[in-house]
């Protein structure tokens, strides 16, 4: 089955549905992070080292936050979004430009999507949208 690819359009129309799952993704993943930080030191391991399940064992009343930030995680893909950062807030969107398959790409706190990259090049590969999408003409 081929994936669903959006127009700009369409993918514009979900920001703020993004906007708020995502303060909420970064607030649980603050969280998070500090939890595991806080872990690791006193454990003496390496935070990347610790899983979901470690974690979880050692701090069961995290849970629910892993819950719900699951939960959020799975909102985005809902929406055809792939979530590709938590820390900067990066969700792309498959899309056909000019007969090419590209990632519109969305960081948390844009208000629209401005920025495109190949599916190889990643967000260091951004591109400005302006120069491929034509915008309507005005007649005056």
């Amino acid at each position: 089955m081929r994936e669903r690819l959006f127009t700009v359009s369409e993918a514009n129309a979900l920001i703020p549905k993004l906007e708020i799952i995502m303060s909420q993704v970064q607030r649980h993943g603050l969280r998070l992070r500090e939890e595991v930080a806080d872990l690791a030191r006193s454990t003496g391991q390496e935070a990347d080292n610790l899983t979901t399940a470690h974690i979880l064992e050692l701090r069961p009343h995290l849970r629910p936050v892993v819950e719900e930030l699951e939960g959020l995680l799975a909102e985005i893909d809902a929406c055809g979004g792939h979530m590709k950062g938590l820390d900067l807030g990066l969700v792309d969107f498959p899309a056909e430009l000019e007969g090419q398959v590209v990632l519109l790409c969305w960081q948390y706190g844009e208000k629209e999507i401005a920025y495109y990259h190949t599916l190889e090049a990643g967000f260091s590969g951004r591109m400005p949208l302006h120069r491929r999408v034509e915008r309507p003409k005005y007649l005056q």
